[in-house]
């Protein structure tokens, strides 16, 4: 695909679902392209894919509900009504969908509910809504942490266990910025969160029809390389992929690696 013209970067506050904003930014031309971000992070998680990709596509990344520098909920939020929202301010009938972590299982959940509006989907260390997590120390942790409310915590927890290379490892200060900075305000999205819940994807991969890529680092949580594994068999025509040298911050680890893999993909 040839690149087009380089495009200025728009910043907008989209209007969410129920009330309040959602930060989001378009960037770029060509067929459009959706960027989801995990939870406890922001649009930032994007910055080293976003130069490039944005050379050949339209480029929109925005951040979740109360996160970055979107406005915090106030009342029960669905993270797909969001996604919802976000296309048709920019007014885009479908769009491929990328997303990391919790982004990718939001871009897997809206992808089952309006399979029409979704060109492709490229799940990067994806989770998936009704994945039954095995009990361990640290999910314990987790928990303990939010009913705590202890931000500090939950920001430690966060950068051990996902964020494995540590901040000398490529993307590492922004890594832990983002972390540090989400951590208050993730609890406290955390807490409005709704209709995740009720979903259970993994039970109905077969039906997604989207082209789909599947990609995970070599040094990410084990259950995510097991969750990869479930997408790329149980999706039709999906095909997985590896990466070395990434955790589950793949996209500020490894981001040429990951463009070149999104670029083949949408072409």
């Amino acid at each position: 695909m040839s690149p087009h013209a380089d495009h200025p970067a728009a910043e907008v506050h989209v209007p969410a679902p129920g009330g309040g904003r959602l930060w989001a930014e378009r960037r770029g031309s060509g067929s459009p392209v959706v960027l989801l971000h995990g939870s406890g992070m922001d649009s930032r998680l994007w910055d080293a894919v976003v130069p490039e990709l944005s050379r050949h596509h339209e480029v929109i990344r925005y951040d979740a509900r109360g996160l970055g520098r979107s406005g915090a909920p106030e009342r029960a939020f669905d993270d797909v009504e969001d996604l919802g929202a976000v296309l048709d301010h920019f007014g885009l009938r479908s769009a491929a969908l990328v997303g990391l972590s919790m982004g990718g299982e939001t871009a897997l959940d809206f992808a089952l509910a309006h399979p029409g509006r979704v060109a492709a989907l490229g799940l990067v260390g994806a989770s998936v809504s009704g994945h039954d997590w095995p009990p361990s120390p640290e999910t314990t942790a987790y928990t303990e942490a939010r009913r705590r409310g202890d931000a500090a915590a939950l920001a430690e927890l966060e950068l051990s266990v996902w964020a494995a290379m540590g901040r000398t490892a490529p993307g590492g200060e922004l890594i832990a910025a983002m972390v540090e900075e989400n951590a208050a305000r993730r609890i406290v999205s955390e807490h409005h969160l709704a209709g995740a819940p009720a979903r259970a994807a993994e039970s109905v991969l077969g039906t997604v029809t989207a082209p789909t890529l599947v990609v995970h680092g070599d040094r990410d949580h084990p259950e995510i390389a097991a969750i990869a594994e479930r997408l790329a068999a149980g999706i039709p025509g999906a095909r997985g992929h590896l990466v070395p040298g990434a955790d589950h911050y793949l996209p500020l680890r490894t981001p040429e690696r990951l463009t070149e893999l999104l670029l083949a993909h949408l072409a």
